[in-house]
């Protein structure tokens, strides 16, 4: 099949443990250098953490695979510098359309409100979001070693830590962690060798996926057919991707033949169908999947933490499984690099399976919902299906029911053991666990973002639009706040006082468009805590240090039980 895309070929390294009588020691290996492996690597390496980066292959993925990256994963990459080529390069849309049949029954817009700098949903390759994510690897290489066709063959995963052997062409060599990130996809064989399941439902049906290139006049949306005249009691949806690529599923039946589906020659028929006969393209990459919503019950084992596909996987539509991969990340690095350096207990790792089961389940319940929607398996189901679809077209009430793949939200910890105070005053969209709304602001009287400046710390973004001497007053509070919180940085809502301005680690902002102080709902003196993944985890209308401080050492787990949140002590205490 033709490509519009080659694919780097990344150089092996022999290493240098081939020729040590023991093992070496590292604080962390990581398992796979797909999305997952690396955006963990390198949000580690921001905070100076270091790691060795394991893959079997020498390239990134072969085929598109996931596409459609939401608003909230860009956010993260762009914490990670990884945003702006995907951004330059990907499809931004935000409008979608829904058909039943011959007609069109509805449609959305996903735009969200403005000022904010990134968009709703991009498409883009997984090849190149990969390909990005290696490049900025290797901006951080003095903390991250990457080492490509290095195959981990065993683990030994004790409560102390865990020792691997890695597979090269030059020979066997083996290493011992404190810590092993596993994302080898969703046939881990590292949860395989430890005796793990990942457990879920398997839905009877098959899809196609095909990539073609073809210079088409179809808008920048997403289409989704239920039932359409060109692929009869099935459904169909197209996508645009960068270098005139678009997707292509086809719903084809749970007694269909994969390796048979799979032939170009049964494809043709299929698109050419679809476009009409004058349309010419050209096949790219085809693949036959099968829906599966599934996770493990755990995410810790001793001291190995599975991540991605390897954790939980979902249905590809509502584009759930990098973004929730994504998150997943997100939350886990901050956590880990505090457990290393001392500066939490180990007890706060918990959380990472605490909060993620949580963002998997969701992920879960909506995909599955979405495939029951998509693939009706009853007459009844089927019968309430069509009739919504038929209702959706004139009464606006239906449409909310119409469901070809939720797309892809933030996830919010509500229930996290690390949120802390609340007050009732404050916007609902922004409670204890909720991620940060970006917002344009004023930096230095120059234009920058809001999010630009959380993240990978603690952050007290505190209003300080005080009265006449107010400030002065204040300002002893937050510099013994700050001398008390090392990892703790101050944004600083103006205009603010001279006497605010002079403390460290403290950057002073304005509300470009007034969006920050209406987002957050603040007023004089009322502030948000939020945690390095950008997470709120607390938020006063009136911000005192003692507050903040407890909220902290909450954030931090300071308060969870070891033995209660650790299986009986599964992992060695930080």
């Amino acid at each position: 099949m033709p490509t519009t895309y080659k694919n780097p070929v990344y150089p092996y390294r022999r290493p240098s443990e081939l020729d040590q009588p023991s093992p070496r020691h590292c604080p962390v290996v990581i398992v796979g250098a797909g999305p997952s492996g690396l955006t963990a690597a390198i949000d580690l390496a921001q905070q100076g953490i270091d790691s060795v980066l394991l893959d079997d292959n020498n390239t990134v993925s072969v085929g598109s695979r996931a596409i459609c990256f939401a608003k909230r994963t860009l956010e993260i990459m762009d914490r990670l510098g990884c945003a702006q080529p995907m951004l330059d390069k990907g499809v931004t849309w935000q409008h979608g359309r829904v058909f039943f049949q011959e007609r069109e029954v509805y449609d959305f817009n996903l735009l969200p409100e403005e000022g904010h700098r990134i968009p709703a949903f991009i498409n883009l390759q997984q090849y190149y979001l990969e390909e990005y994510l290696v490049d900025r690897a290797e901006e951080l290489k003095e903390h991250i070693d990457l080492r490509w066709l290095h195959k981990v063959t065993e683990v030994d995963a004790q409560p102390e830590l865990t020792a691997i052997t890695v597979s090269t062409q030059d020979g066997d060599y083996r290493l011992t962690c404190d810590y092993l990130l596993v994302a080898d996809g969703a046939n881990s064989k590292i949860r395989d060798q430890l005796g793990l399941e990942s457990k879920g439902q398997i839905f009877q049906d098959r899809f196609l996926i095909a990539d073609v290139i073809m210079k088409a006049d179809f808008p920048t949306e997403r289409w989704f057919w239920f039932d359409p005249p060109f692929h009869p009691n099935q459904s169909v949806l197209l996508h645009k991707q960068p270098d005139n690529v678009w997707r292509i599923d086809f719903q084809l039946g749970w007694d269909a033949d994969p390796d048979e589906e799979k032939k170009e020659e049964n494809i043709r028929p299929r698109v050419q169908q679809m476009l009409g006969a004058d349309v010419e393209f050209e096949l790219e990459w085809a693949s036959v999947y099968t829906f599966r919503c599934r996770k493990m019950d755990d995410f810790i084992h001793n001291r190995v933490f599975f991540m991605g596909d390897a954790a939980h996987q979902v249905s590809p539509f509502g584009a759930r499984g990098a973004n929730g991969g994504a998150q997943g990340i997100d939350n886990l690095a901050w956590k880990l690099a505090r457990v290393l350096k001392g500066e939490a207990p180990d007890a706060l790792l918990e959380t990472y399976n605490t909060e993620r089961q949580h963002g998997a389940a969701e992920n879960i319940l909506n995909s599955t919902r979405a495939t029951d929607f998509i693939t009706p398996k009853s007459r009844v189901s089927r019968l309430f299906r069509d009739s919504v679809l038929e209702l959706a077209e004139h009464h606006p009430f239906a449409r909310s029911l119409v469901n070809s793949g939720r797309l892809s939200m933030p996830c919010r910890y509500e229930d996290s053991p690390l949120n802390a105070d609340d007050d009732a005053s404050f916007p609902e969209a922004l409670r204890p666990g909720s991620p940060a709304k970006d917002a344009p602001i004023r930096l230095c009287g120059e234009s920058a973002w809001l999010l630009n400046q959380l993240g990978n710390r603690f952050v007290l973004l505190l209003d300080a639009r005080l009265p006449t001497g107010q400030a002065e007053v204040l300002a002893p509070e937050l510099e013994t706040l700050l001398g008390n919180q090392p990892d703790l940085d101050l944004l600083v809502l103006g205009p603010a006082s001279r006497a605010l301005s002079g403390l460290p680690r403290t950057t002073l902002i304005e509300d470009a468009d007034g969006l920050v102080v209406e987002r957050y709902g603040l007023t004089p003196g009322a502030g948000y805590l939020i945690r390095p993944d950008q997470h709120v985890t607390a938020r006063w209308t009136d911000s005192r240090r003692e507050a903040v401080e407890d909220a902290i050492d909450r954030a931090l787990g300071r308060h969870l039980d070891p033995l209660s949140h650790n299986q009986g002590g599964r992992h060695a205490t930080a």
